[in-house]
């Protein structure tokens, strides 16, 4: 018994040793500008994109992170206890260099530009996370966070009760038997409907919720006709909440495209955080379950309960 504590003693010892050697050498990380990039160091790391700050606390790392971005809405704690360096569009690079990081974990499409050019050159490892709307995405962007900070094991834990979770969220979705329509409303200026399109988190999360896009004729985000609304013919009217700027359902209701269409004759309007329905992060297939219960009332009770959130305790080990 003392001889196998012993050897088991010494197999962990070595085990830790190689992954201090492995992490003392460097990780190398592909990013999602086709790059080879080299992290030996995480312990001051900047978090510039909701869902990876959310990533980040899932796996137990926020004691690494040294900034976060204003998108840094989940958990509470992160923009309260952490320095915040603006908006991941308008992102300041004295803001992020001056906060001494080792690493800078960014999501792809962060900016502006002359920033990013600014960090690439910079002598701290710039990983461009990938943001891709899918469920393969999903779990890949875990996967490439969890890797970049050094905590592969952690990362597939989480990855694996995501995994569960978009599972459980297919079985609800496949109950499902006719698909309602819906148009993601980003906001009504000057009376002018912003819509999402194909290629965006809004119309994923829509399918994923096992509802179908109302909006299928161009990809991204447009401003679209009171004609183009009559046309497309949504039952449902999905925005986000925004506080004192929210979208009010009878601002939809009294708008002159919607007011012809099924959302203001059945007053089909849903109000979600913009973060958990449109950051594609670990409460994703939960966000999507919840919006499955609203478009399906009948659905409700079935979703089940979601492993991810429960799991995480286990994958911050």
């Amino acid at each position: 018994m003392t001889f196998c504590r012993t050897l088991t003693n010494l197999l962990l010892s070595g085990t830790l040793a190689f992954a201090s050697s492995a992490h003392a050498a460097g990780i190398t990380v592909h990013d999602a500008r086709n790059r080879d990039v080299t992290v030996a160091d995480f312990a001051r790391t900047v978090s510039i994109g909701g869902a990876i700050t959310e990533i980040l606390y899932a796996l137990g790392l926020e004691s690494r992170l040294v900034g976060v971005d204003t998108t840094s809405l989940y958990p509470a704690a992160a923009l309260h206890d952490k320095p915040n360096v603006g908006y991941m569009r308008q992102i300041s690079a004295e803001g992020v260099l001056g906060l001494n990081p080792s690493l800078i974990l960014a999501i792809q499409g962060s900016g502006p530009r002359e920033t990013m050019e600014i960090l690439e050159t910079a002598k701290v490892p710039l990983v461009l996370v990938p943001e891709t709307f899918s469920e393969d995405g999903l779990i890949g962007k875990i996967r490439l966070v969890g890797h970049a900070m050094g905590v592969d094991a952690r990362a597939e834990c989480l990855a694996s009760a995501v995994g569960a979770d978009l599972a459980q969220l297919r079985a609800l979705r496949a109950k499902v038997t006719k698909p309602v329509r819906v148009m993601f409303v980003m906001s009504l200026l000057n009376g002018r409907a912003m819509v999402a399109g194909h290629k965006t988190a809004a119309d994923e999360i829509i399918q994923l919720a096992g509802a179908t896009n109302a909006v299928d004729d161009y990809d991204g985000y447009k401003t679209i006709a009171d004609e183009a609304i009559v046309a497309a013919k949504p039952e449902f009217v999905l925005s986000i909440e925004r506080g004192k700027d929210t979208l009010q359902a009878e601002a939809v209701y009294a708008h002159p495209g919607f007011a012809l269409t099924p959302v203001a004759a059945n007053k089909g309007f849903i109000a979600m955080d913009g973060l958990y329905l449109l950051g594609f992060g670990p409460r994703t297939a939960a966000a999507a379950r919840d919006l499955s219960v609203k478009l399906y009332p009948a659905l409700a009770g079935q979703g089940g309960t979601f492993t991810s959130a429960l799991s995480a305790a286990n994958c911050r080990q």
